[in-house]
């Protein structure tokens, strides 16, 4: 027969909280970061592919229709080669953790089902190449998206291209910390990795779309 100091500990609040906290399923955030790696992939190369080609082309000439048609043509062309590269890519991830996982099996002489177990759990967590292209592209959608919509409705061409700027700073800053929260990792290395990152490959495309551009009107 159980002490009451057995009882009491037993239905103390403590142990009563620490149960469901047990039950509860841990999130896998190996298997999430297929996904998230892909769709901030995605999301910054089309906030700094179209942004970037936008001022490009803005500093050489001051046309709103322009700067749009430039950077909707990067948005599409953008999105379906960002869909294809993951695709590929994952595809070919895959096959080779397949290959790796039957030279394993066929290592062994037998199985227990502990190692069955295991066996399927590895193969639930391969990569998915189609998720991976389908949250490339609609990411990558979505971060082209976000300066052609900051420009649409601008006149001033000095101002629309400060706000394309703008807009594109405080975009790859959400992406940083939305990355870091989702995978659970620094909020503040991931926000300055991402902006830091972002600029510069901004900068060197804004830079050799402008030199380009020159020297094409001079010819």
């Amino acid at each position: 027969m159980a002490s009451n100091g057995q009882l009491s500990e037993i239905s103390s609040p403590r142990n009563q909280k620490s149960r469901p906290r047990e039950e509860k399923d841990e999130v896998d955030y190996m298997q999430r970061a297929q996904w998230l790696r892909a769709a901030l992939l995605g999301a910054n190369d089309g906030l700094v592919t179209v942004a970037s080609l936008m001022m490009g082309v803005g500093s050489i000439k001051e046309d709103v229709k322009a700067m749009l048609l430039v950077g909707f043509a990067g948005l599409v062309a953008g999105a379906c080669s960002m869909a294809i590269g993951e695709f590929v890519s994952v595809c070919t991830q895959r096959d080779i953790e397949t290959a790796q996982m039957k030279r394993a099996i066929e290592n062994k002489t037998s199985l227990s089902a502990i190692d069955e177990q295991e066996e399927e759990e590895k193969k639930e967590r391969l990569p998915n190449p189609g998720q991976a292209a389908i949250a490339s592209a609609l990411a990558f959608s979505v971060g082209a998206a976000m300066p052609l919509l900051a420009a649409v409705f601008i006149e001033n061409h000095k101002v629309r291209m400060a706000v394309v700027a703008v807009v594109a700073t405080i975009a790859l800053v959400v992406f940083g910390v939305t990355g870091a929260v989702l995978g659970k990792t620094s909020v503040v290395k991931s926000s300055v990795r991402v902006v830091i990152g972002g600029w510069m490959a901004m900068a060197l495309t804004f830079g050799l779309t402008k030199f380009i551009g020159s020297a094409a009107m001079q010819i």
